[in-house]
């Protein structure tokens, strides 16, 4: 009922959305006389303002169509290299010069799509030939499609792999780091010859008592049986998935902003101010950002909440007490594969020394097949966005896969 009440919320305010939006084009029509008052420009930011506060935010695309490489500009074509129930593996296809090394990005299921990840693609596509996990809203898969579980990711990345064959390069970004760690070191153990040539982590939870952060205290401040009872809810009528529980996208989102919410108010404060003025490039940048960041997916329930009772209460990774499929996971089997950790210094989400520890983690990895980095400045999204990230991350990461090709 909770989920339907805000299925009915959201259509209501997308509703209100609409008409506000005609509002808007007809008083910033360029041939009305009011639009170039100041009365018509605080009515416009006023407008638009409220329009992103109560509009629904779908899905966008990743839209890259050419990269630019050493060799000249090079089309891209996006296509599904394999389809799987919750996932498609997107293979970001140049159709001329492509890279002798594949990459598989993990992008996160933690609420925001992988969309989210189109300026890390964008920045090694010139390198390195891209394939990333396209996870799927819970809610639009049926349910005769089954469960979704925390082993069942790690499956599917074992899968992905198998896909691409031998001297494939991972790298995981946020909570994927766990799988991605665990399907490593599983491949491993097998003799399996598809295991990653170099593993590159990311700002993800593998320690989580290390420097916890206020999801690591949310997590244990909360017993299984609140999120079971208050975060996970049942996808209403209308949607392929009706009846598949789920932890629904908006109470992520929520989650989010409220761990920031008076920056996030700043920021559309300042909004307002540059469409006021007509700052359009400082706005644009304001839309780009937020219609992105309000743009969420549904997470299937038992992923979830097994997510939070392994990791962020049990601490399995640490402990080396994680399984997969009824078996211990045994890391002292990953020796062949190079390891790269990466964290933000200013890591509000995974507290400094939570990535670090899958260097202890992987001890039979030789000293000169690893490297850990800090990045002095950087907050959770500045270890794989912006201009940080592009400027000074993405050469190590390039640079690390160059030398296990």
């Amino acid at each position: 009922m909770q989920y339907q009440a805000y299925d009915i919320m959201a259509r209501t305010g997308q509703m209100m959305t609409e008409g506000l939006s005609i509002v808007n084009d007809m008083v910033s029509h360029p041939l009305n006389p009011i639009a170039h008052t100041w009365t018509g420009r605080m009515t416009k930011a006023s407008l638009e303002t409220v329009m992103r506060l109560t509009q629904r935010y779908d899905k966008l695309g990743f839209d890259i169509e050419e990269v630019k490489t050493d060799k000249g500009v090079v089309k891209v074509q996006e296509e599904i290299a394999l389809a799987k129930p919750f996932c498609n593996l997107i293979h970001f296809k140049k159709l001329s010069n492509p890279s002798k090394n594949r990459v598989l990005l993990v992008a996160p299921l933690s609420g925001h799509h992988a969309t989210l990840l189109k300026g890390t693609v964008d920045a090694l596509l010139p390198d390195h030939e891209i394939y990333i996990t396209d996870w799927a809203d819970a809610r639009e898969v049926p349910l005769e499609a089954g469960p979704f579980s925390f082993d069942c990711y790690v499956s599917y990345l074992i899968e992905f792999l198998n896909h691409l064959g031998e001297g494939t390069h991972m790298i995981a970004i946020c909570q994927p780091t766990v799988q991605a760690l665990i399907a490593t070191a599983v491949m491993a153990e097998e003799g399996n010859k598809n295991v990653p040539a170099s593993l590159t982590l990311m700002a993800g939870p593998l320690d989580t008592s290390r420097n916890p952060t206020r999801v690591n205290e949310f997590a244990h401040d909360h017993s299984m049986a609140w999120f079971r009872n208050v975060a996970i809810m049942q996808v209403p009528v209308g949607y392929p998935g009706e009846g598949r529980k789920v932890y629904p996208g908006f109470m992520q989102l929520g989650g989010f902003i409220s761990m920031n919410s008076q920056n996030h108010m700043k920021k559309y404060a300042q909004f307002y101010q540059n469409l006021l003025f007509g700052q359009e490039e400082d706005a644009d940048r304001f839309r780009a950002f937020y219609d992105e960041y309000m743009a969420v997916l549904d997470m299937p329930a038992e992923f979830y909440l097994e997510t939070i009772e392994r990791i962020f209460k049990n601490n399995e990774i640490a402990k080396q007490t994680i399984t997969y499929n009824g078996k211990k996971v045994n890391f002292d089997a990953i020796k062949e594969t190079a390891l790269l950790t990466v964290e933000g210094a200013n890591d509000d989400i995974c507290g400094l020394g939570q990535t670090e520890a899958a260097q202890d983690i992987c001890k039979n990895i030789p000293k000169n097949m690893r490297k850990h980095h800090v990045q002095v400045g950087a907050g959770h999204y500045g270890i794989f966005s912006g201009s940080m990230y592009r400027k000074n991350i993405r050469p190590i990461v390039t640079e690390f896969i160059h030398k296990y090709e």
